[in-house]
């Protein structure tokens, strides 16, 4: 029984082996194949076809980070409410179930109002 069930994984490990080798056959195709000519214009960073101004590093502001992060959370919302909402009239005790994504949505509405107090929201 033992034996049969690590000869399932030899499949699942020559196809993750044959799917790695084809990847670096690939990019030591490429390697080969590719014009290799650095040349300083082409080392430069590019803006849009101008020409750049100042060095490639520049720090972003925090904001920026915190309204990914709301937005994320969010969108996580969207994908547990959305199937749910669908197969809700398949489960077998739709009041329970209501109940838990009630419970989901107040920990969010929670978090949103955190945010909302520390003024995340306020734009500049």
């Amino acid at each position: 029984m033992l034996n049969q069930y690590f000869e399932e994984y030899i499949v699942v490990f020559a196809f993750a082996a044959a799917g790695f080798l084809l990847v670096a056959a690939a990019m030591f195709a490429s390697s080969l194949i590719r014009p290799n000519n650095p040349t300083p214009p082409k080392l430069e960073s590019y803006e849009s076809g101008m020409d750049p101004v100042g060095s490639g590093w520049s720090q972003t502001h925090i904001r920026y980070y915190i309204f990914a992060l709301l937005f994320l959370i969010f969108d996580v919302e969207a994908l547990f409410l959305f199937p749910w909402a669908i197969r809700i009239d398949s489960f077998s005790s739709p009041g329970f179930i209501l109940v838990e994504m009630l419970i989901f949505i107040g920990i969010l509405i929670i978090g949103l109002a955190y945010a909302i107090r520390k003024g995340v929201l306020k734009w500049e």
